[in-house]
């Protein structure tokens, strides 16, 4: 592959100073459409969408992924304890990007590198865990039928971004590339909002009305009550908190880093 030939090589540097911070914050709004770079991402990638009212078609609830990986089908239903089943994988790690020439980036090319479309793709939880910060000669997918198309999409990359492989790296992927000799490379693209059905809300309860109290009512609190967990606030009818929306988000932990907390 002549894109690959363009690559330098190299060995790699010492991982010194690596943190995910170093990449601004998780999936933030790059392409400023008013949705984080998850919650695109979820949207290209499932089927059978169903989002979430209010959100101007930007947050995913369910939806169908027929994963790359493992060639698998995963219902991805969104909540505190199912999110996981479906992670988005930066293709060229993190880690690898930062061992490989993102180390003398600036924190905007970073965070783009990060947020890149072409560089991120739906899959199986469980095997992105396995996978870590591995390059091409430490990782491929399970699924022989993807390693072509993937190990095309880490050139496409570390081309774009003009990061380097290692001698072992580009062995690998010349090894994979040798049964698909007429692969080509992806080019990402932009991810618009949409695409699913807007799941149906509930009209609100009815109110009686009633008469006005003779003295004013004390003043509402300007957030909803603290909980030790989401758990308990969900239970008592709060939730769900949006980064940089709700004040309550920081009292919780995003543990899908969804930009989402207490979801019910």
């Amino acid at each position: 592959m002549t894109t690959l030939a363009a690559i330098p090589v190299k060995g790699r540097a010492p991982r010194t100073g690596y943190d995910r911070a170093e990449f601004g914050q998780a999936w933030a709004d790059v392409d400023r459409n008013g949705c984080d770079t998850r919650n695109d991402i979820l949207r290209r990638d499932l089927r059978q969408l169903v989002l979430k009212a209010g959100t101007r078609g930007c947050l995913v609830l369910r939806g169908t992924l027929h994963d790359p990986y493992t060639g698998t089908t995963i219902r991805f239903v969104r909540g505190q304890s199912t999110s996981t089943a479906v992670q988005i994988d930066h293709v060229v790690a993190l880690s690898d990007a930062w061992q490989k020439g993102a180390q003398k980036w600036t924190s905007q090319q970073r965070t783009a590198f990060a947020n890149d479309p072409l560089n991120l793709l739906a899959v199986d939880g469980p095997s992105n865990q396995r996978k870590s910060d591995g390059d091409a000669a430490t990782w491929l997918p399970p699924r022989k039928a993807t390693r072509c198309s993937y190990v095309a999409r880490q050139v496409a990359v570390k081309r774009r971004y003009g990061l380097w492989v290692t001698s072992a790296e580009r062995a690998a992927i010349l090894r994979v590339l040798d049964s698909c000799p007429t692969q080509g490379l992806p080019s990402g693209g932009v991810v618009r909002l949409g695409g699913g059905t807007v799941e149906a809300v509930a009209p609100a309860p009815t109110r009686s009305t009633a008469p006005k109290p003779s003295v004013a009512p004390p003043a509402a609190s300007a957030t909803d009550p603290r909980f030790g967990t989401c758990r308990e606030a969900n239970a008592a009818g709060y939730g769900p908190y949006r980064r940089g929306v709700d004040p309550e988000y920081d009292w919780y932990q995003d543990r899908d880093h969804d930009g989402l907390v207490c979801e019910r």
